[in-house]
């Protein structure tokens, strides 16, 4: 058996005011030999990236239900269309941050304020703890949820790090014992723009101080109807890419104590999105195609491929059945062979979303749209602009 040969080659990617503390890309390439011809190849990154940090601060009071389903309706689309974002030549990261307030099951203590989840790049957690929230009347503390979230929130110390912050909801802007002015004082110290959403009248909005906050926050002042009922356009391409879906899936290998619960996880959230409506779930599928997809956590694939996870280091009862009693150089075949099939389908599924965006664009009648996800890439783009992000 031939010995275990490592070549690694490290490309240095500096580009203009994008280089923030990007480190190096490094790919390492794997060669096994086992009797004479079979190879196995495996790719593995580990790269520092320029880091996109989106933190959704969501209005749950009673008349939010409208609010709460767009977000859950639109999650899809906003990460497909972040996906397309550049700094340089490189790629960005992705990270959401979740806070919900303004609800009379959270805690009066702390403001009826909960964080629902901190800064992830788990695209399944992000839509399972959407999907977990419901609407009950209280009162809206935005001052509160912006230092709350300043508070918790791990934003970083990359300049090059895009750290934007969108609060939603229908109150005054200026209820409650934290002022708003100081917490967003404090944002800015940290780098992070203030977005401001108001669900209502325009100038209900100014009159409520929504507009003053953004203004504070060098952001964006947006308003939405958040009770609006969203078209979706069908496309002769939909059935296909969710049939690749369904592929996709297959090419998950679950480890680990927690493996199978996350593969159900997964298939949980398919199912969410498709309670919504048939384009949601197509939406979905596409953000599956993307960088922004990864569970090196639970997955044997990913997990090799960004070197999170070792085959030496497994125990067999970390494998799956499929796996078990296999050798080494087994199990890496086995990986290289499924690692290939997803990119392949992930290929498809991209070339026939590019299809199904010209032809929604060609169908689409609607002129300015007024919904969650319009607002919000809307002032991500505008904002990413400064530091030199590009689509």
């Amino acid at each position: 058996m031939k010995k275990l040969n490592l070549f690694i080659a490290s490309t240095l990617l500096f580009v203009g005011a994008c280089k923030g503390n990007s480190k190096t890309d490094t790919v390492l390439l794997s060669e096994t030999a086992t009797n004479l011809n079979a190879t196995t190849v495996l790719t593995t990154k580990v790269v520092a990236k320029n880091t996109i940090k989106v933190a959704l601060l969501l209005d749950t009071s009673n008349s939010m239900d409208g609010l709460i389903h767009q977000a859950k309706a639109q999650l899809w689309e906003i990460i497909n269309e972040l996906s397309y974002a550049k700094c340089g030549t490189e790629k960005p990261s992705l990270e959401i941050a979740l806070y919900e307030y303004g609800n009379d099951n959270l805690p009066s203590e702390e403001g009826y304020i909960r964080q629902v989840l901190g800064f992830s790049n788990d695209l399944d957690e992000i839509s399972e703890k959407l999907f977990s929230l419901t609407t009950r009347g209280g009162n809206e503390f935005c001052g509160h949820v912006i230092q709350t979230s300043m508070d918790q929130l791990n934003w970083g110390n990359n300049p090059k790090d895009l750290k934007l912050l969108f609060i939603a909801g229908n109150e005054p802007f200026t209820q409650g014992t934290i002022s708003y002015k100081d917490a967003i004082t404090n944002a800015i110290e940290k780098d992070v723009v203030i977005n401001t959403i108001f669900c209502g009248n325009y100038e209900q909005g100014i009159s409520g101080m929504w507009k003053d906050g953004a203004v504070l926050g060098k952001g964006d002042y947006m308003t939405i109807a958040h009770n609006k009922s969203i078209a979706y356009i069908e496309t002769p391409y939909d059935k296909k890419i969710m049939g690749y879906n369904a592929s996709l899936n297959s090419t998950y290998i679950a480890y680990g104590s927690k493996g199978n619960y996350r593969m159900t996880k997964q298939a949980t959230q398919d199912a969410n999105a498709s309670s919504i409506n048939a384009e949601i779930a197509v939406d979905r599928a596409v953000s599956k195609s993307s960088d922004f997809y990864t569970n090196s956590s639970w997955d044997l694939v990913d997990g090799i491929a960004n070197d999170s996870v070792k085959v030496d280091e497994l125990s067999e009862s970390e494998l799956p059945k499929e796996l078990k009693g296999k050798s080494k150089e087994q199990i890496l075949t086995y990986v290289k062979e499924q690692q290939k099939k997803r990119k392949e389908i992930q290929q498809k599924i991209r070339e026939l979303n590019a299809k199904r965006k010209a032809y929604i664009s060609e169908k689409s009648t609607e002129k300015g749209k007024n919904d969650l996800e319009s607002a919000i890439i809307q002032a991500i783009k505008k904002q990413a602009a400064r530091k030199n992000y590009t689509w």
